[in-house]
């Protein structure tokens, strides 16, 4: 499994932002495997926790052309600044544990 963890300090977000970001997610989900989705916003920093089955999956989703669209007004309108990091996950446990 691996993860893909977005970190960005925010500029003016707006409605269309929010539905960007609704719209992402649900492509995210519906056409690359992505397997669960996490965002928290404090003040002007966000993070986003992706997780994912594979590194194509994720190449894959990199190169959508509404998810590229998406980049685009996020460098433009949204973000002052961003990193992300793809890392592969070497252990993952939970309590309850899940089956």
């Amino acid at each position: 499994m691996f993860a893909v963890i977005f970190t960005a300090v925010t500029g003016q977000q707006d409605q269309e932002y929010a539905q960007t970001v609704a719209r992402m997610r649900e492509l995210a989900f519906a056409n690359y495997g992505c397997l669960e989705f996490i965002a928290v916003t404090e003040g002007k920093q966000e993070i986003a926790i992706s997780y994912w089955n594979s590194e194509e999956d994720i190449r894959r989703w990199r190169s959508d052309a509404e998810h590229t669209l998406a980049q685009e007004l996020g460098r433009a309108r949204w973000y002052e600044s961003y990193r992300v990091e793809v890392v592969a996950v070497r252990r993952s446990y939970a309590h309850p544990a899940r089956g």
